[in-house]
C-alpha cells in the first residue's frame, strides 16, 4: 500500500486557514499544485478505479469528480476566497449531479469526511423515497440496522418534518426515518489517515458499507 499525500498536504491547509486570501494563495500556488491538487487528483483517479470494481456504473474521470478549491462568495457573508479542504464525489455522474447518491469526500486539516446518501432531495424526490421505504419497509429496516452500516456510519441523519402525509403516518410510527427531509450518513475520521498508507482501504471499506443504502435511494429515485 502507498501513501498518496505527505504532511505538506495538511500543512498547506493549516497555513491557508490563517491566510485565506488571493495574495497568499498566489504566492503559494506551486506548493498547492505539487502537494495538494496533483496528489489529490492521483488519489481520486485510483479511487475511481477501485470503486468501479464494486459499482460498475462508476466510469468518470477525476476532473468530473473533484470540486474547485475556490469558494463562491457571491451570496455569502463569509468572503474567504478558498475552501479549507479538497472535495470530490464519486458516482455515476460525479459533480454534474451531486444529488445522485454516491461517495462524497472532504480531505481537510482537521478531519477526513466520508459521506453518502441524499442531502438535498426535492419535494418530488422526498415523496419517491418515502414511497420506496413504505413499499420496501422490511428491506429498508434491515439496511439501516445492518452490522456493516452501523459499524462505519452508526445511523442515517437528516432534518425531519414535524408532519407527514397521512398515507405515510402509520408506518412513520414504526420508522421515524420516514419523517426525514434528508437521508445522509457520515463518518468524520482523523485527518492523519490522509497521509497514511491505509487511506485507500479505509475509504473502500466505508464505500462498501454505504453501497446498499445508496443503491436503495437510487432505485427509489431513478429506476
Amino acid at each position: 500500500m502507498k501513501s498518496y499525500f505527505t504532511s505538506k498536504y495538511l500543512d498547506f491547509f493549516k497555513s491557508l486557514a490563517a491566510n485565506n486570501h488571493k495574495e497568499w494563495f498566489d504566492a503559494n500556488r506551486v506548493n498547492y499544485l505539487k502537494n495538494v491538487k496533483e496528489p489529490f487528483l492521483l488519489f481520486v483517479e485510483a479511487l475511481i478505479a477501485e470503486t468501479s470494481k464494486i459499482d460498475s456504473e462508476i466510469n468518470i474521470l477525476p476532473k468530473d469528480a473533484v470540486f474547485r478549491i475556490n469558494r463562491d462568495v457571491r451570496f455569502s457573508k463569509d468572503k474567504s476566497a478558498y475552501k479549507l479542504q479538497m472535495a470530490a464525489i464519486i458516482s455515476k455522474y460525479g459533480k454534474k449531479d451531486n444529488a445522485y447518491p454516491g461517495l462524497y469526500l472532504e480531505f481537510g486539516p482537521e478531519k477526513l469526511g466520508v459521506y453518502g446518501g441524499l442531502y438535498s432531495p426535492t419535494t418530488q424526490e422526498l415523496a419517491k423515497v418515502r414511497e420506496a421505504i413504505v413499499n420496501n419497509f422490511e428491506q429498508f429496516n434491515q439496511l439501516v440496522s445492518s452490522e456493516i452500516f452501523k459499524k462505519y456510519f452508526e445511523e442515517i441523519r437528516g432534518a425531519k418534518n414535524k408532519r407527514i402525509d397521512k398515507k405515510f403516518a402509520e408506518k412513520a410510527l414504526l420508522q421515524d426515518l420516514l419523517l426525514n427531509k434528508q437521508w445522509y450518513y457520515m463518518a468524520n475520521l482523523d485527518a492523519e489517515i490522509i497521509v497514511s498508507p491505509q487511506l485507500m482501504p479505509i475509504i473502500i471499506e466505508h464505500f462498501k458499507a454505504m453501497k446498499a443504502l445508496n443503491d436503495f435511494f437510487k432505485r427509489a429515485l431513478y429506476y
